[in-house]
């Protein structure tokens, strides 16, 4: 149900600050959910950490940059009509001499309380963050902020203690004095015999926080990855390894794409390189991802009940876009039984991972009709490619894509090559054949409830037969068998439409 007077989905909007030893950042969301939809996101970069590995202190400037940064936050959060706003800080905070001198100003200022994280909270939060937006997880998250690296093992959605290390990207660079040869060997010496890292050969890496981020990004665009999103982002661990050393090696600013990261980012790439580099060589995981999602995120999901917890955070994202956008927001879910009978029917296999992205595509299938007509494939495509959604992959948001796409176009329609490269020959192939059964589905229904569960449609016997009742018969004509010998075609049956008694 929507909020009409906001014309959002119900629930309170919050809004978490969070005090980096880098950046300062404040983002909003929409409610308190399992997907929590961000609605504002604005950071100032203010350098706590900068020189605190040396003098132990907080630097003036540096806190005088955040304090005026929290001051706008704390206004734009009474703009927004937002009153929960929970603050957290981290490394910078935690280990400088001045720090709760600094925490009782910013709390003046921010006008709430400001949750000092230690190492192991940080640490769980950041991996709680990734298990709530990475579907089945297993392998070591690793957060590295300004200050500190946190270190925790994740499996079946459950995290072990995690650990912290003072390798974050400022710290490095006051402790090898802006020597990134030095700052490898630092790293070495401190990741040496860390226990987290024995347990991950074969596994997957799971790298947070914004320089990593930002080294995914110039990697996605020396590649020129066919997708802007950069949740979920997978680098095989050789590609990584030698795109840090590059990194390392050579001048930031002759990197291929550099513009793309901000220029106060910038002298951390090859601090980041390095823990990436040794974090590859000590431990060998199969591959690297990228989450979006850290602590923040990991805040929220920590707040919510066991039963909040287990819901999929995909369904929910695409039954969110399905009640703000579709016609009949009713219809989703009787699109998905319907396709569950015709599918059962069929020769195609399915397992768990295939029938909840199907679920997502039909909850899905009807965000564009504002749309002009010749345009609802091309937009769809676009809402779902790069949609906030978490809990899925970029070859299974590219086979969404398409399948929106398809539920709008016909099967000889050309379809973005660029998502067609992200997905399996058999994905390509279940995008085609779902896209035409939700067009017979519309073709029948006109997007309304009610209808498709009175008008099953399965295969028997080399057909595809399309059942009506008495009432609605006179849907039946040219235009529907159209749409039935386009699906008929991708499954190999003749359609036939019958008139139940």
């Amino acid at each position: 149900m929507l909020d009409n007077a906001r014309g959002r989905l119900p629930g309170k909007p919050v809004a978490i600050v969070d005090i980096g030893s880098n950046s300062v950042r404040l983002v909003s969301y929409e409610s308190q959910s399992r997907a929590p939809t961000p609605t504002f996101n604005e950071k100032a970069l203010c350098g706590l950490g900068r020189g605190v590995a040396m003098t132990g202190l907080l630097p003036e400037d540096g806190v005088l940059k955040a304090l005026a940064a929290l001051q706008r936050f704390r206004v734009l959060c009474d703009m927004m009509g937002i009153r929960d706003v929970r603050g957290i800080a981290t490394a910078a905070v935690r280990d400088a001499a001045n720090g709760s001198e600094f925490l009782n100003r910013a709390e003046r200022v921010l006008g709430c309380k400001i949750e000092l994280l230690s190492g192991q909270r940080e640490a769980k939060l950041s991996a709680l963050g990734v298990i709530s937006s990475i579907y089945k997880t297993n392998g070591l998250v690793g957060d590295l902020g300004g200050g500190s690296l946190e270190l925790t093992d994740v499996r079946d959605g459950e995290c072990s203690p995690g650990v912290t290390l003072p390798l974050g990207g400022l710290s490095l660079m006051d402790l090898s004095e802006r020597s990134p040869k030095k700052a490898a060997r630092i790293v070495r010496e401190k990741l040496a015999g860390v226990k987290a890292l024995q347990g991950l050969p074969g596994r997957t890496f799971y790298a947070v926080g914004g320089t990593w981020r930002a080294l995914a990004r110039l990697h996605m665009r020396q590649r020129q990855y066919p997708m802007n999103v950069m949740h979920n982002y997978v680098i095989p661990s050789r590609d990584a390894l030698e795109f840090a050393s590059l990194v390392e090696r050579i001048e930031v600013d002759a990197l291929l794409s550099i513009e793309s990261v901000s220029a106060a980012r910038r002298p951390l790439l090859a601090y980041g390189a390095a823990v990436l580099e040794e974090i590859i060589r000590q431990s060998n995981p199969k591959e690297i991802v990228v989450s979006a999602l850290g602590v923040r995120e990991g805040l929220i999901y920590s707040q919510l009940s066991p039963e909040e917890q287990a819901g999929d955070p995909l369904i929910l994202s695409a039954r969110e876009f399905n009640q703000l956008r579709s016609r009949a927001p009713d219809h989703g879910d009787e699109l998905y039984g319907w396709t569950s009978r015709l599918i059962e029917s069929t020769h195609l296999e399915e397992d768990s991972q295939d029938r909840r992205l199907r679920h997502a595509a039909c909850l899905l299938s009807d965000i564009s009709w504002r749309a002009h007509p010749d345009y609802r494939g091309v937009q769809a495509y676009d809402l779902v490619v790069n949609a906030a959604f978490i809990g899925v992959d970029h070859p299974s948001r590219a086979f969404l894509a398409l399948a929106a796409s398809y539920r709008h176009m016909s099967n000889e329609d050309p379809v973005s090559p660029q998502s067609r490269a992200l997905v399996t020959a058999r994905q390509l192939d279940r995008a085609r054949i779902l896209g035409a059964a939700m067009r017979v589905a519309y073709n029948i229904s006109a997007a309304m409830p009610g209808v498709l569960p009175r008008a099953p449609m399965v295969c028997a016997k080399g057909r595809v037969i399309l059942t009506l009742p008495a009432d609605l018969a006179p849907l039946s004509g040219e235009r529907l068998l159209s749409r039935m010998r386009q699906f008929g075609r991708l499954v190999g049956a003749e359609p036939e439409i019958r008139t139940s008694v």
